[in-house]
């Protein structure tokens, strides 16, 4: 096994969708409740921000080796999967669990290394990863539980920040409502926007399979109608966020949701939809991120 196996294994290009929200929470954690001693230009940049994205890498290798092992039989009779490393044999269920328990760790010693209340909620994002492969098995609301997984990242990074100033209060005085629980549902809705569609590839198999997806159930027509549907309602979600108050994110928002939109409408004109479509939902969140970052430094001169 080598590291490329193992960046083929976990996908390690798909961090990019949960990444820039990870530092988006991280970023309008750190704006709130860092003192005024580390005030200025992208002052966001601190220590605890290397073990923000080492958790972040860590869950998201333990989600994606998760759902291998749990669905290797499932991928072992789709076309399109079976060439993937445990469906195909090229490595072995007793590497995949040693990778899992990797990722495990690399998560709870991140989350450690934070504070006390982020290792105590890091049984959170397991237990969404767990159910996730078991749930395709009985219902398409699937899709939106795959949303709550990446809907987690900004939330998550937001409540490690705060926690370092309010401990416990970062959770049980609701001080994340509105901004970053409408960023993180926003997160949850783009998501379940982009599998909806990423879902259309599988749809024979699925059926064959017992995987209810969404489009397997109700059909091509369905899936285009309420993709354009929630990509409306998560650019709600972030124009209600807006933080910072700045036109910058709103705009951002508003950009990409009918870029988003323009892609769910053109899918069957594209040879390679898979590409044209994580491509675009990809860039989404890092347009978002950097109208953060365009907000920090605005925020700090003035």
């Amino acid at each position: 096994m080598d590291v490329k196996q193992v960046l083929s294994f976990i996908k390690i290009e798909h961090t990019l969708f949960s990444l820039p929200f990870v530092l988006i929470g991280y970023i309008l954690a750190h704006n709130e409740f860092a003192s005024t001693a580390s005030s200025g230009m992208f002052s966001w940049i601190a220590p605890d921000l290397l073990w923000i994205l080492l958790a972040a890498v860590g869950a998201r290798g333990l989600a994606m080796g998760l759902n291998r092992i749990i669905d290797r039989e499932v991928d072992a009779e789709n076309p399109r999967t079976a060439g993937r490393h445990l469906a195909s044999g090229s490595m072995s269920i007793k590497t995949a669990w040693i990778l899992c328990g990797v990722f495990l760790l690399m998560l709870l010693i991140s989350a450690a290394l934070l504070n006390q209340v982020a290792l105590m909620m890091a049984w959170l994002p397991v237990a969404v990863f767990v159910i996730y492969p078991y749930l395709k098995r009985y219902t398409w609301l699937c899709h939106f539980w795959l949303g709550l997984c990446l809907g987690l990242a900004p939330a998550g990074a937001w409540v490690a920040i705060a926690a370092d100033s309010i401990g416990w209060a970062a959770i049980t005085d609701a001080q994340w409502y509105p901004t970053i629980f409408f960023i993180a549902l926003g997160v949850a809705l783009w998501i379940a926007a982009f599998d909806l569609n990423y879902a259309r590839m599988d749809v024979e198999s699925d059926r064959e399979n017992g995987i209810k997806s969404f489009p397997s159930k109700f059909g091509e027509a369905a899936t285009t109608r309420t993709s354009i549907q929630l990509s409306l309602a998560w650019f709600a979600c972030f124009a209600i966020a807006n933080p910072m108050s700045e036109a910058y994110f709103l705009v951002a928002s508003g950009i990409m949701a009918v870029a988003n939109i323009i892609v769910i409408l053109r899918l069957e004109r594209w040879l390679d939809f898979q590409t044209t479509l994580f491509r675009a939902s990809m860039l989404t969140g890092w347009v978002l991120l950097g109208a953060v970052m365009l907000m920090d430094p605005v925020q700090s001169l003035a």
